[in-house]
């Protein structure tokens, strides 16, 4: 099964931009689509950005549409999301996660319980 670390969060200023990173190990990142979410306090996992394994599509929530960009590097089995504009409103716990592509067949790709593996998390606080 894969393995993911996630990196690169931090404490950035309102306007500001951030990159993170989630490298992947232990099979190869080309098999699965994969995502990002976040968490902030009392609130419930939301969806960020999907990418399919073929790189051939990607998806964002509505908080992240025009601002956040998710790629991969396969050649790095690593995944990204360059965030850009940021607000006080997306400080959070950064997971990346993937799946097989099967789980997507039928969408679904905004939804935790369709990802079967995740990162641990990475902090990102946006000050104002």
């Amino acid at each position: 099964q894969v393995q993911l670390v996630e990196s690169g969060g931090g404490q950035v200023q309102a306007g500001g931009s951030l990159r993170l990173s989630c490298a992947a190990s232990g099979r190869p990142l080309t098999l699965y689509s994969t995502g990002w979410f976040r968490q902030a306090p009392g609130k419930e996992r939301e969806f960020v950005a999907h990418n399919s394994r073929s790189g051939g599509g990607s998806y964002y929530g509505d908080s992240a549409k025009g601002r956040f960009t998710i790629s991969r590097d396969n050649a790095k089995n690593t995944l990204y999301l360059q965030m850009n504009s940021l607000e006080p409103e997306d400080t959070a716990v950064y997971y990346c996660a993937a799946s097989f592509p099967s789980k997507f067949f039928s969408g679904g790709y905004d939804r935790v319980g369709n990802y079967d593996y995740w990162g641990q998390g990475t902090q990102v606080t946006v000050s104002s």
